[in-house]
C-alpha cells in the first residue's frame, strides 16, 4: 500500500447522466462517511465475492481484510478537508490472492472507492516520469510543447497526443486519425474501451449519488460514438490549472504523465499561467486502468 497524492477535482469530474454507469475494467463502491455501502457497480462480485445486492446498507468491513481496511481508511483520512484522490498500491482486499489498486475520494458527503486489478509498475512509471521533467528542462515555447507531447506518447504507448496551452496546439502521432482530438467533449478522465459494455451502478437511482464523479464512469454514448468515428479505441483526458485557470489534457507533458490503463497518477502539477489542455488517444483498446497511469488516445 502506498501514500496519498492529490488531484485537481476538475480531473475525476465525470459527465452526469441518468442511472449512473461505470467502466467494466473497474469496480465502484459508493460509502457513506463512515464506509457504509451505499452502491455498488453490478460487476463487484468479481472483487469482493459478494453480490451487489448483499453489500447494500451494510459495513465494508464484513467483506475486505481488517488490515486492508485499516489502512485505506488512514489514508483517507490524510483527505480530510481536501478536494484531492488517494490513492492505494498492490491492495489485497479478501482471501483472493489478485491485488488491486484503489482510488478514493469525497464527492458530495459520500466515499468514492474504485478498484481496478493492479499492475504492480507504479514506482517505474514515477521514475519514468522524473526523467520526462527533467528531458524537458531547458525546453520552451512551442518547442516545449511539442518535446512534451511527443515524450508523453513515448511514455503511454499511445499512439496520438494532443497538447493545448492557450491558444497553442502541439500533437505527436503514430499515424493519421480520421479527426482531430476534441478537448470539449462530455467525457470522463479515463475511457479504456469505446467498444465495451458498461455497467450498472445498484440501486439503478439518481438520489444522492456522487456517481457521475468517479474517474471510471462511463461516458454518454454520444461522446463514445464520436470517439469511434475518429477511430479512438481509449483515451485519457488530464485537467490541470496553471496560475488558477483551468485546462486539460489527457497525456500530459512534463507535468503529469503516466498510461491511464492504472491509478498510479504522478502528482498532480502545480498552477502558472493560461488555459491548458492535452489529450492522447488510441486506436486500441487499454489494458484495465490501474488508477493513476496517465494514457491517451489509442
Amino acid at each position: 500500500m502506498e501514500t496519498v497524492h492529490e488531484l485537481e477535482p476538475n480531473a475525476a469530474a465525470g459527465p452526469q447522466q441518468p442511472n449512473a454507469r461505470v467502466q467494466s475494467c473497474g469496480y465502484l463502491l459508493e460509502l457513506s462517511l463512515d464506509w457504509i455501502v451505499l452502491r455498488a457497480s453490478e460487476n463487484i462480485h468479481h472483487l469482493l465475492g459478494e453480490s451487489h445486492v448483499t453489500l447494500i446498507d451494510e459495513p465494508l468491513g464484513r467483506f475486505v481484510h481488517s488490515q486492508a481496511l485499516h489502512d485505506l481508511r488512514n489514508l483517507f483520512s490524510r483527505l480530510s478537508g481536501t478536494i484531492g484522490i488517494g490513492r492505494a498500491y498492490a491492495v489485497r482486499l479478501t482471501n483472493d490472492p489478485d491485488l488491486f489498486d484503489i482510488a478514493f475520494q469525497l464527492s458530495g458527503g459520500r466515499v468514492l472507492l474504485e478498484a481496478v486489478p493492479s499492475t504492480g509498475a507504479y514506482g517505474e512509471a514515477f521514475g519514468t516520469v522524473g526523467g520526462l521533467i527533467a528531458g524537458l528542462s531547458n525546453s520552451r515555447g512551442q518547442a516545449l510543447l511539442e518535446g512534451g507531447a511527443r515524450r508523453m506518447r513515448a511514455l503511454t504507448g499511445y499512439d496520438r497526443v494532443t497538447l493545448i496551452f492557450g491558444t497553442r496546439r502541439a500533437e505527436s502521432s503514430r499515424g493519421a486519425f480520421a479527426v482531430p482530438a476534441d478537448m470539449e467533449a462530455d467525457l470522463p478522465t479515463m475511457v479504456a474501451d469505446t467498444k465495451a459494455e458498461a455497467v450498472s451502478v445498484f440501486p439503478r437511482d439518481d438520489d444522492e449519488t456522487s456517481v457521475s464523479e468517479a474517474l471510471l464512469c462511463a461516458a454518454p454514448s454520444d461522446a463514445l460514438g464520436a470517439l469511434m468515428t475518429g477511430t479512438v479505441r481509449s483515451m485519457m483526458r488530464v485537467p490541470f490549472d496553471l496560475d488558477g485557470l483551468p485546462g486539460n489534457f489527457a497525456a500530459s507533458p512534463a507535468f503529469r504523465g503516466s498510461p491511464a490503463s492504472s491509478f498510479t497518477l504522478p502528482p498532480s502539477c502545480s498552477p502558472s499561467s493560461s488555459r491548458c489542455g492535452s489529450r492522447s488517444t488510441s486506436s486500441k483498446a487499454a489494458e484495465p486502468p490501474n488508477f493513476g497511469k496517465w494514457r491517451s488516445e489509442n
